[in-house]
């Protein structure tokens, strides 16, 4: 029998563990050996006690407790991904924790005087515009805390606003006359809820007037005076301040590190992108008309997935579930090929048409697991739904 097993050591080279962390993990009943010689003590394991040894190790390497390591290395599949979620979720709050903690450390010292200072001016209407384009797309999982607020992301190109909740992204840029350095400020929703009541004023009075260029009568921090339609924005460090319409809004940045959204976006030099043009009213009406589904398992629940397929010349087919078998209906000339078909959550589709202000947009479509992208013509609304496996 000893022949046909491997030694502590040869385990520890083939998984990544120490020998003393197989030790423990045998004590602690995580990873008990195949076989141990009576006489010399010595530990033997099996060749198919490999894979789980390098599960081990990468749950170590993440942090995962020894009773969840010892769960996952005897659970279904199903059972590790939920662990690995709820470790997920565990270290995102540790993080947040930590960055809190160090904002609040920040806080005790003596104000940096030197701190850069970003102004910029933006018209009401365009930021009011850029805020309803991306707010569907916010996070609303505390666990998640960096997804629970709109990223202000300002340039010299212009300012930028993005949201996402992990199955969506939506992002949409805004003109705007920026002096100083590029900053980013992930601000909660709460805060953007109420500057976006304060647009509503602004343009209302703007329209009322009749005249957008008309002259403001505040200027904040030095910034020229503008129309009545401008917002005048000043970032200084983790604050954000803003003139709208006379009044003042003020708004503390999240402690948290938004994801890096731009590696979330499709690579415009994708040879295999498609490019569906598709009239938004004609796609929202399918939709609320209960055009077909096809039903797949999320969570242990049934999810109804609609279907997106590039049909016939270049045009986009709504399919269901006969659409996708192998026989009958899937027979016929028009069957749209599995590469050029992308399953998503409907009710998200609609949010996107939604925030995307309706008229002609074009989908882009890469593949089954690819995430389908909507944009607006003029490239200013941009939105992604992550892919649901058909």
């Amino acid at each position: 029998m000893e022949s046909d097993l491997r030694s502590i050591g040869e385990l520890a080279r083939a998984s990544g563990l120490t020998v003393s962390a197989l030790r423990f993990y045998d004590a602690a009943g995580v990873l008990v050996p195949a076989w141990v010689d009576p006489v010399t003590g010595y530990r033997r394991y099996a060749d198919d006690q490999v894979a789980s040894a390098r599960l081990v190790a990468g749950l170590r390497r993440v942090g995962m407790p020894v009773a969840e390591i010892a769960r996952a290395v005897r659970a279904e599949p199903a059972v590790v991904h939920e662990l690995l979620d709820t470790q997920l979720r565990r270290l995102a709050d540790g993080l947040a924790d930590a960055r809190r903690e160090v904002s609040r450390i920040r806080s005790l010292l003596p104000a940096d005087r030197s701190a850069a200072v970003t102004r910029l001016t933006v018209t009401a209407a365009d930021l009011a515009a850029a805020v309803d384009a991306v707010r569907f797309a916010v996070g609303t999982d505390p666990a998640l805390p960096a997804l629970t607020g709109v990223l202000f992301d300002v340039s010299a190109a212009g300012l930028r606003l993005v949201a996402t909740d992990r199955h969506r992204l939506a992002m949409a840029t805004a003109d705007a006359v920026v002096h100083g350095p590029a900053v980013r400020a992930l601000l909660p929703l709460d805060a953007v809820d109420r500057l976006r009541a304060l647009l509503h004023t602004a343009t209302t009075t703007a329209e009322a007037v009749g005249v957008a260029t008309a002259e403001a009568t505040v200027a904040v921090d030095g910034v020229e005076d503008g129309g009545l339609g401008d917002v005048r924005l000043v970032l200084t460090g983790s604050r954000l301040l803003a003139e709208v319409a006379g009044r003042e809004w003020y708004a503390v940045a999240l402690p948290d590190e938004f994801p890096d959204y731009q590696a979330l976006l499709p690579s415009h030099r994708a040879g295999s992108t498609h490019r569906i043009p598709v009239d938004a009213e004609w796609l929202v009406a399918a939709l609320r008309a209960g055009t077909p589904t096809v039903v797949r398992q999320y969570a242990g629940r049934p999810l109804p997935v609609t279907v997106l397929g590039l049909g016939r010349p270049d045009r986009l087919r709504l399919l269901g579930a006969d659409d996708l078998t192998t026989d009958g209906a899937a027979a016929r000339a028009d069957r749209v090929p599995a590469e050029l078909r992308v399953g998503v959550n409907g009710e998200y589709l609609l949010d996107a048409l939604d925030a995307a202000g309706g008229g002609h947009l074009t989908l882009e479509l890469d593949s089954p697991l690819a995430p389908l992208a909507i944009r607006r013509p003029d490239d200013r609304v941009f939105s992604i739904l992550m892919p649901i496996r058909l």
